[in-house]
């Protein structure tokens, strides 16, 4: 008769930690919180906010040269009317206004 060694107890305890810390790192490392999934989000979210911020880059742009537009050193005659009828809603005496 042949006897078929089963393996002992810690030897299977051993093997069953183990397997279990590896699903858990290989999950950790796709999902958690530095895995795959994540890097992929934030890139992502990166090229979202990089074009954002060149639309706010722009209108600090042209902000900007509003404001110098109407400084006491440069004055743009045409702005400061239509700033002058879109905010006061300022008239010239020979028009008229049709709403």
């Amino acid at each position: 008769m042949s006897r078929t060694t089963r393996p002992s107890i810690g030897a299977i305890v051993f093997f069953a930690v183990s397997f279990a810390l590896a699903i858990y790192f290989t999950f950790a490392a796709v999902q958690g919180d530095f895995g795959l999934f994540r890097r992929v989000e934030i890139a992502a979210e990166r090229e979202v906010l990089s074009r954002d911020l060149a639309k706010v880059e722009e209108q600090i742009v042209r902000m900007e040269n509003l404001t110098r537009r109407l400084s006491d050193d440069y004055l743009d005659l045409d702005l400061l009317d239509e700033q002058a009828r879109s905010v006061l809603g300022l008239l010239r005496a020979d028009e008229i206004v049709i709403r």
